[in-house]
């Protein structure tokens, strides 16, 4: 049996074990996503015509029509347009019919993927359930950016640079974050990011778009007791 034969065989039987190990739990497909298609199905689901999504997104019919075939990859400011139009979370326009679990463990070569223009998302939460937090792993080419328009949304935007430089623009203040830095904010400031480094930059992005608070770190370490 040759070496890369075996290394497949491993692999597989180590994928086999987790889902058992999870209890049901979800891991996702490695392939790319079609953006297009879960586009066109969650405008379908919301009985809009293309035009009727264009006038309430203000995305053009024509980036639209291109978007749902394949010829474009719109950008991360493009897909929170048209997810906060549609009224989903912006993991459900690059979200395979995966089956739902209360519990996901993904192991890093079994991420969901999905391009846009200029780099790359891969979900760590695809497949879970009635999920209150958006995680990624987001990977910038050189140049990119999040598109023209500033970005504003519902909820809590965490940011942490893994590698390379991302520079986030929080109501017209910069900050540039390399290894190891983060950023916090409130998602209705209008921000945008751009990577203006010669090679490309990955961060780890989570997206809270819901209000409900549990204290979880009281839970878990006992921070915040007595306030």
């Amino acid at each position: 049996m040759g070496k890369a034969t075996h290394m497949r065989q491993r692999r597989l039987r180590r994928g086999r074990a987790t889902s058992a190990m999870a209890g049901g739990g979800t891991g996702a497909s490695t392939s790319g996503v079609d953006v297009g298609q879960c586009l066109r199905r969650r405008r379908g689901e919301r009985c809009l015509s293309l035009r009727a999504l264009a006038e309430q997104s203000g995305v053009s019919v024509n980036t639209l029509s291109l978007i749902e075939n394949g010829k474009v990859s719109p950008s991360v400011g493009t897909l929170q347009r048209i997810a906060q139009t549609l009224q989903v979370p912006i993991t459900a326009l690059f979200e395979s019919e995966i089956p739902r679990s209360t519990l996901v463990h993904m192991r890093s070569d079994n991420r969901l993927k999905a391009a846009f223009s200029h780099g790359s998302l891969e979900d760590l939460g695809a497949g879970m359930a009635d999920r209150t937090v958006e995680p990624f792993v987001i990977t910038l080419d050189p140049g990119a950016d999040s598109g023209p328009s500033p970005i504003v949304h519902a909820g809590q935007e965490f940011v942490f640079c893994l590698d390379g430089q991302i520079d986030y623009v929080v109501e017209d203040r910069a900050y540039a974050l390399e290894p190891g830095d983060s950023l916090l904010f409130d998602a209705n400031l209008p921000h945008r990011w751009l990577n203006t480094r010669p090679a490309a930059s990955k961060a780890l992005l989570v997206l809270c778009p819901f209000e409900g608070r549990d204290r979880p770190t009281l839970r878990h370490f006992g921070i915040g007791e007595g306030k």
